[in-house]
């Protein structure tokens, strides 16, 4: 163009980093450039002519980049620059939207859903469903938190069909844990005359797809990240997280950072999970963080800055959509916290292994990994010793591994590991047997979880009268997706055993199993809520009677555990304002080990580990 210079006094693209943004200053304006830095909180200057920002620092305060010299000879990626548009708009939809006093502008009414979807769409929505899908078409960019089991799946895909019939959006990704596919999948086919060209990512994938699936797992790999970065920015495309949850460490975590480079390039971001903060506020900056970069972090920053999370709920309430348990009209659960004693060679075996941790623990308050390392063997232990002697595998979905537990020797914990294979009948697995026994004499079938892989093959063993199906990692997708229909509809097939790290999300059991026991759990509340809605979830029959059994072993870990789940529910009850989260809080929970760990477990962790050592 005429009159434009040749060479850009700044460029302003992506950074290494896939958060941070690179400002390149042109020869002559490395002062300016200095003092534009001072203006960011998050500035790194490189070279005298080159800093990296935070993009949510960038966002926020584009008005800093009026102070440049000569803005004409500004250059940025167009990617970037399309974010940065975006994101100027979606600060005045925000502000609108957390405005009490601006009445509705262009607000889409569950009224009119029926028409935007147009005929092409067959299958029935709930009145929530029409509330949720018309909430999200009304913001530019959506998060849906409705409770697992709600069908944020079809409302999703509604969502899409929807953006497609009317703003032109071509592509939709999907980025999900393997679980979801079945549902994915099944729901293009009921839901739409002509379904979706829809296919799993992969070598072979169908390059003409209009829904790409991929699992959080192979965004991991070399390449894919920008490979489908490439497929969003070809066309109007929309980026769905389902189970967001997974990348709430935003790009902290390897989930989190991947998510957080496909963002740019999608024209519309929506979030599905039905536990946005299993372990606080900083969950929720995070995902807001994706779904709004620059201004969806700041303003919940802002909204729960007073620490006041009823009142946080109630400001944010606008920018989310959320289906509670009480409006899906299920029948409740009834949740039975079984207390089993062990015995006294087993609880040698546990109070041997809390005091030898005690000393290790100590001074090491900040070593999460030590300490989450000391957390297994513990859970172990309250499990069944033999546990002990095998550590974990590759396949159990853990944050933190361990390998068999090594034991000087000539101490009194050595003394009691030789003893081990006489502990492997643990109290736990009897109980197991004995709820499985009698749910078959009804008719029941049984889902029972277990977080390690030793427990499952002992219990396969123990339940093979019943011819148990078994899930866990190890298994390929065929393998895994017929143990599942074996479980749903063979007969002789009583017992499904799995973790709820393989099994928690994407999967539906409830037409087939109204009784599920916990073995063990850990602290990772989010985890638990989500495999309890594997047979607790919308279309279940009035009078079904779904029962939960928790198993604890008096005395360990697992009433730290109990504690501390108690208390996680009970803050995502308050933030989301939902007094059923409230409620299973008080069912005394936790889930699969390792994951969601923070700082007051460690500290709860500690007392116990005093307190059996004392």
């Amino acid at each position: 163009m005429a009159g434009q210079p040749s060479v850009p006094s700044l460029e302003i693209g992506f950074g290494e980093g896939v958060t941070r943004a690179r400002l390149r200053a042109g020869t002559g304006y490395e002062g300016d450039l200095r003092r534009l830095a001072l203006r960011f909180q998050s500035s790194l200057q490189r070279s005298p002519g080159t800093m990296e920002i935070e993009i949510d620092d960038l966002l926020t305060n584009l008005v800093a980049l009026a102070t440049w010299p000569d803005p004409a000879s500004v250059t940025w990626d167009p990617q970037l620059a399309a974010l940065a548009t975006d994101s100027a708009i979606d600060a005045q939809t925000v502000a609108k939207r957390l405005d009490s006093t601006a009445g509705p502008d262009g607000e889409v009414g569950p009224d009119d859903v029926g028409s935007l979807l147009g005929p092409d769409w067959v299958a029935d929505l709930t009145s929530f469903q029409r509330r949720d899908i018309a909430k999200l078409l009304s913001l530019r960019h959506g998060a849906n938190f409705s409770v697992p089991g709600a069908g944020k799946t079809r409302v999703g895909l509604a969502v899409f069909h929807s953006l497609r019939k009317t703003k032109g959006i071509e592509r939709l990704l999907i980025v999900g844990p393997k679980s979801c596919y079945e549902s994915w999948k099944y729901e293009n086919r009921k839901c739409l005359s002509e379904p979706l060209s829809m296919d799993v990512f992969s070598k072979n994938s169908d390059p003409g797809a209009e829904a790409l699936i991929v699992n959080y797992e192979r965004l991991r790999q070399d390449g894919v990240v920008n490979e489908l970065g490439q497929w969003l920015a070809a066309r109007p495309s929309m980026l769905l997280l389902d189970e967001a949850h997974r990348m709430k460490r935003g790009a902290d975590g390897t989930d989190g950072a991947a998510c957080l480079a496909l963002g740019p390039r999608s024209r519309h971001r929506l979030i599905l999970t039905g536990t946005p903060a299993p372990n606080g506020v900083k969950d929720l900056e995070n995902l807001f963080g994706f779904v709004w970069p620059g201004h969806g972090r700041q303003k919940v920053i802002q909204a729960v800055a007073g620490g006041d999370l009823a009142k946080a709920s109630q400001v944010l309430r606008p920018l989310f959509t959320r289906t509670t348990k009480g409006e899906l009209g299920l029948p409740p659960v009834k949740t039975h916290l079984t207390t089993v004693p062990m015995p006294p060679l087993h609880l040698e075996v546990y109070d041997a292994l809390a005091g030898r941790f005690s000393a290790r623990a100590t001074g090491s308050e900040d070593d999460f990994l030590a300490l989450g390392k000391v957390i297994v063997y513990m859970l172990m232990a309250a499990t069944s010793p033999a546990l002990l002697a095998v550590g974990t595998t590759r396949y159990e979905p853990l944050s933190y591994q361990v390998p068999p537990l090594s034991v000087p020797e000539g101490t009194p914990l050595f003394e009691l590991m030789r003893d081990l294979p006489s502990y492997e009948l643990s109290p736990k697995y009897r109980e197991v047997l004995a709820i499985v026994k009698r749910n078959a004499a009804q008719g029941r079938k049984t889902l029972v979880w277990s977080t390690f892989v030793r427990s499952l093959n002992t219990l396969e063993r123990m339940l093979s009268e019943f011819s148990p199906a078994l899930v866990y990692g190890a298994l390929g997708d065929a393998d895994r997706e017929t143990a599942i229909q074996r479980f749903r509809h063979d007969p002789d097939c009583m017992v499904l055993l799995s973790n709820p790290g393989t099994l928690g999300e994407g999967i539906s059991l409830h037409h087939h199993c109204h009784d599920a026991i916990y073995v063990d759990r850990d602290f990772a509340a989010g985890r638990f809520l989500q495999s309890l809605d594997r047979i607790h979830r919308l279309g279940l029959a009035p009078e079904t009677e779904t029962r939960i059994t928790v198993l604890a072993a008096e005395g360990t870990i697992d009433e730290v555990v109990d504690q501390r789940l108690s208390d996680k529910l009970k803050f995502m009850g308050t933030i989301l304002d939902d007094p059923a989260v409230q409620q299973l809080a008080d069912l005394d929970e936790e889930p699969a080990v390792g994951g969601g760990l923070d700082r007051r477990d460690l500290q709860a962790l500690m007392g116990h580990l005093r307190a059996r050592a004392a």
